[in-house]
């Protein structure tokens, strides 16, 4: 069984390795499904400073309006991967990778947004200005969540009339997949929701409902913070700007791959010199390791940048460090005279309690950097974490496989492939 899966893995490894490289089919290569942050990239990145003395929760719901406002607007430019992040209590970090002028950027950022009601033959019912306010209740017909709406009384007035003229048939759309019956809801020339009328609102409240199943939470809490901001609820003032030229980035992208490749292949170089065939089980873990923390970053969607990459890097050592503790306590045991079967189980033994509590450390570490750290420090701490967690998962079974299966095979299972002379003891 354990020749089977070894085997299993072995070409998983390999597969996985010409599919991160090369691609596979509609199945893209790696270097053109990760994000790459602006130092990497190119592009700009601005930090803005909320000026409110709100505190708390309002404070918190503010800066999660902001948020979404700003995210829809850079949406909106047409850039590759824009990121829009809350630093601390009361900035906001907007980083535009391929953005060449910091100051249209920051202009186009702190505009006041367009939120219109338009009719399905594109007559506008009113616009942000006579929207009172807009939050979140139990969607009690379908479930889930709804956005209920309140309007002013010029607000009330228009919605009225425009859902009369829908009832009455009055009203025949313009636009394909649109129902005659829907009032689309536009921000800054999108449309963010496209409700059905299905009577005479004229009490100037109405309410969104998502459907079959109502809105999730965050759906519903995301739909009424976009309606709500027909301006940004705070003025933010620009305390810190940055343009990366993409050369710069794309001579960092280059010299850190370069630097990491010479890395791993010294890694590689001395694991085998140290610790033979033990070295050579311990680098078969570490092209899985890199795969998983690579994929794992994709499929979270993650940013790589600089300081990710730093995390990365760092993080290979912990996961050879790891091995080296386990070859360390395995060494021991055959020394005592043990055999290199009951040596290799009872190194993994020894070794385990000493990796968990480093990895947790450091874990715990990461965790703390995430959460107070700004965004290259974040990018750091993820990578960092990602990289300790897919290191004790190799070190612990992807190594162990292997060399459990060395140390039952006649032939390999030697103290010299082992870095050890036939003959030395401690005994």
């Amino acid at each position: 069984m354990k020749k089977v899966l070894a085997i299993v893995l072995s070409i998983i490894i390999l597969f996985g390795w010409y599919a991160t490289l090369m691609g596979v089919g509609s199945f893209a290569p790696i270097k053109d499904q990760i994000k790459l942050g602006l130092d990497l990239s190119g592009g700009v990145y601005v930090v803005m400073e909320a000026q409110t003395s709100a505190t708390g929760e309002e404070l918190k719901s503010l800066m999660a309006q902001t948020q979404a406002i700003i995210e829809n607007r850079v949406n909106q430019m047409g850039l590759s991967e824009p990121i829009v992040t809350i630093e601390g209590n009361n900035r906001i970090r907007v980083e535009l990778p391929g953005a060449q002028d910091a100051e249209d950027a920051i202009n186009s950022i702190g505009k006041t947004a367009q939120l219109q009601f338009i009719m399905a033959d594109n007559t506008i019912v009113l616009d942000g200005s006579q929207v009172k306010d807009a939050s979140t209740e139990m969607d009690q017909q379908h479930g889930g969540y709804a956005v209920a709406l309140k309007f002013d009384s010029e607000g009330a007035d228009a919605f009225k009339q425009a859902t009369e003229a829908i009832i009455k048939g009055q009203v025949v759309s313009k636009n394909q997949g649109v129902p005659d019956r829907a009032i689309m809801i536009v921000l800054d020339g999108e449309v963010i929701s496209s409700p059905v009328v299905n009577e005479v609102i004229p009490n100037g409240t109405a309410q969104i409902t998502g459907g079959g199943g109502g809105f999730t939470d965050d759906e519903a809490t995301n739909l009424a913070a976009l309606i709500r901001g027909g301006a940004l609820p705070v003025e933010l003032k620009e305390v810190q700007t940055s343009v990366v030229g993409p050369k710069l980035g794309l001579n960092a992208l280059e010299m850190s791959i370069i630097a990491g490749v010479i890395g791993i292949l010294l890694i590689f170089a001395i694991m085998i010199i140290m610790y033979r065939m033990m070295g050579f089980a311990a680098n078969i873990a570490l092209l899985l390791y890199v795969l998983i923390v690579f994929w794992v970053i994709v499929a979270m969607g993650g940013v790589l940048t600089l300081p990710g990459i730093a995390g990365i890097i760092l993080s290979v050592g912990m996961a050879v460090d790891a091995n080296v503790i386990i070859f360390a306590r395995v060494r021991e045991e055959i020394l005592n005279g043990k055999s290199i079967r009951v040596s290799v189980a009872s190194g993994f033994k020894r070794a385990m309690s000493t990796i968990i509590d480093s990895q947790i450390t450091t874990i715990i570490a990461g965790v703390v950097l995430y959460q107070l750290g700004s965004g290259p420090v974040k990018g750091f701490a993820m990578t960092l974490m990602i990289g300790i967690i897919a290191s004790v998962f190799t070190a612990v079974v992807v190594t162990q496989l292997y060399l459990s299966l060395m140390a039952e095979n006649k032939a390999l299972s030697k103290k010299q492939y082992f870095g050890i002379k036939e003959g030395a003891t401690n005994v």
